[in-house]
């Protein structure tokens, strides 16, 4: 690149890639997403350690049955010939050159398992990644220099300019980089679907939503391997355009306080509706709402026969019109037969009545979504150890750890959560603290926890009627001013409480990193730290709230005056007429 080209362009830092950026905005790139890449790099390192730790026990397992079959066999050998044997000895024969066959054969059989141990080992190449919609490169260059074990990944995209940056970015981050990272110019959906089962880690960051390409990707992905997946069209998600949802995820959101993390369910449910047309499923290992979009991590696997749990770990939800109450339908449900096999059913229902038993409203209904776990502890304990172990290498360390922090504290088989805030304007009530709401629900013999989509939010595994009741017992000691008979509130606190609410303060009530005082929602680090202008788009005053004053004005300053150089140009240098 020639010396004057490099005025128009400015040179970004990340984590230990660089990119070159055009002045104009030919090519997308957004510095919030940070914490996006750096949480994804730490999965991606879990992942890789991961991914050997369960070759070994394969290997291990393969080790012990060739073991095993090598002893067996030489056993019935023995027991077959034991006759023949003690006839040559009687005889006065010499046994050794039977002896001799079989030691030969164990050892035939022992290296037989060596070899095929050798060819097994053989087989686990290093991992190769996908990132189907690659912009300017950055997250591609950044899982090749920042991954240890990665051999190649391979950055696509459907735009021109882009393509020509992320090669431009790709030299520009020098040998390894070219080494490790191709850039190729490609419909992701095409490309996915012309190599099935190839790529070890499939990475989607689309702008909006990712619900065209889902089909492609869940072929994609090797068996065992990782789909990482980003969605940023939350209005539709979180229930602003319930019907444009359904018909781009399959189901019907609802506007609760807990609509992000349903957004989260939702994305994992039509990603499992998309893998269980070609016999997979899914394990989300992470799920993380942050910023402005929701990013999901999980495991594909291909078994016909576990397939069929697929409608046990769905529901639909019922949300109360009147009151924060919601209750879940699972779609599906098992039976034992008299000879133990399994039978898979339909689930029981309705669940709930036509009018809510709490306020007598009317509900509403959404789903289904993903009413299993969405994150493996087990995964979450060993990245947030990772990213404390290398705190240097994560740009964004302190916003990713806090919010892993939150994550290893939620109860995982607790879908959705309340919002003591809603609970409480329900009943036009003072709010309780969430120490003394948190005791309460424990010396009520429940379980309760935070939940890293709300700082407010509180899962539980109490019932409804439960949590109502300690709010009456709330109320009883802090009272209300009367309220019309017909709201919500008044239907409520009309009724006797059947729990005596004991607000003594419990052992529990704090989770360790609240006890340690360990920051767990942070602010953001700058101003209009949220979503930006799509490539391509003249950048113009109406964007400022995207973008800020000073960028906007910072840019259009710049494009008068390459105009005015233009013009200066033009006069100096007037073109001879024909």
């Amino acid at each position: 690149m020639a010396a004057e080209d490099l005025n128009d362009y400015s040179i970004i830092k990340e984590g230990e890639a660089e990119i070159l950026m055009h002045a104009k905005n030919e090519v997308f790139y957004n510095k919030t997403q940070v914490n996006n890449r750096d949480i994804s790099i730490a999965v991606l390192r879990t992942f890789v350690s991961k991914r050997k730790e369960e070759h070994e026990v394969v290997l291990s397992k393969r080790a012990i049955n060739a073991s095993e079959k090598c002893a067996s066999g030489s056993t019935v050998e023995e027991t077959s010939n034991e006759f023949d044997v003690n006839k040559e000895k009687l005889n006065g024969e010499i046994e050794g050159p039977e002896e001799i066959l079989q030691d030969e054969s164990c050892a035939i059989s022992k290296q037989t398992a060596k070899a095929t141990e050798r060819k097994v080992q053989g087989q686990l190449k290093p991992p190769r990644v996908l990132e189907a919609l690659s912009a300017s490169g950055l997250r591609a260059l950044r899982y090749a220099r920042e991954v240890e074990g990665i051999s190649q990944v391979v950055a696509l995209d459907n735009d021109k300019a882009s393509v020509e940056a992320c090669r431009r970015n790709i030299k520009f981050n020098g040998s390894l980089a070219c080494s490790k990272v191709e850039s190729h110019l490609a419909d992701a959906r095409v490309y996915m679907l012309s190599h099935p089962k190839e790529f070890d880690v499939v990475d989607l960051d689309p702008y909006g939503s990712p619900s065209v390409f889902l089909d492609s990707a869940v072929q994609s992905v090797v068996d065992g391997g990782m789909l990482m997946c980003t969605a940023t069209d939350m209005a539709v998600l979180c229930g602003g355009n319930g019907e444009v949802c359904y018909s781009k995820y399959g189901s019907y959101p609802l506007r609760g306080k807990y609509c992000h993390e349903m957004a989260l369910r939702i994305l994992l449910t039509s990603i499992e509706s998309h893998a269980n047309r070609y016999k997979r499923y899914i394990v989300p290992v992470l799920s993380v709402q942050m910023d402005f979009y929701v990013r999901v991590f999980v495991r594909i696997y291909t078994s016909a026969s576990a397939m069929k749990n697929t409608p046990l770990k769905l529901s639909y939800v019922y949300q109360c019109t009147g009151c924060d109450s919601f209750h879940l339908q699972p779609i599906g449900r098992t039976a034992s037969n008299k000879n133990n096999s399994i039978r898979y059913l339909p689930g029981f229902g309705p669940v709930v009545p036509q009018v809510c038993s709490d306020c007598g409203k009317k509900f509403n209904m959404g789903g289904p979504i993903w009413s299993a776990p969405i994150h493996d502890q087990e995964w979450v304990t060993s990245i947030l150890e990772d990213v404390k172990s290398m705190k240097d290498r994560y740009p964004a360390y302190d916003r990713i750890s806090a919010i892993l922090t939150t994550i290893s504290e939620e109860l995982p088989d607790v879908p959705l959560f309340l919002s003591l805030h809603n609970l409480c304007a329900t009943l036009k009530c003072t709010s309780p603290s969430a120490v003394i709401f948190r005791s309460a629900v424990i010396n009520a013999g429940y379980r309760i926890s935070g939940t890293h989509v709300n700082p407010l939010g509180l899962k539980s595994d109490a019932p409804m009627d439960v949590i109502w009741d300690i709010m009456r017992c709330w109320v009883k000691n802090h009272p209300v001013k009367a309220q019309p008979p017909d709201q919500s509130g008044s239907v409520i606190l009309a009724k006797e409480p059947t729990l005596q609410a004991n607000f003594a303060r419990a052992v529990a009530s704090l989770s360790k990193a609240q006890a340690k005082k360990v920051a767990r929602f942070l602010p953001n680090p700058e101003r209009h730290w949220g979503p930006k202008l799509r490539a391509g788009r003249q950048i113009t005053t109406k964007h400022i709230s995207l973008l800020g004053p000073e960028v906007v004005n910072g840019h259009l300053n710049h494009e008068e005056d390459v105009e005015a150089d233009v013009k200066r140009q033009k006069i100096e240098d007037p073109t001879p007429s024909s």
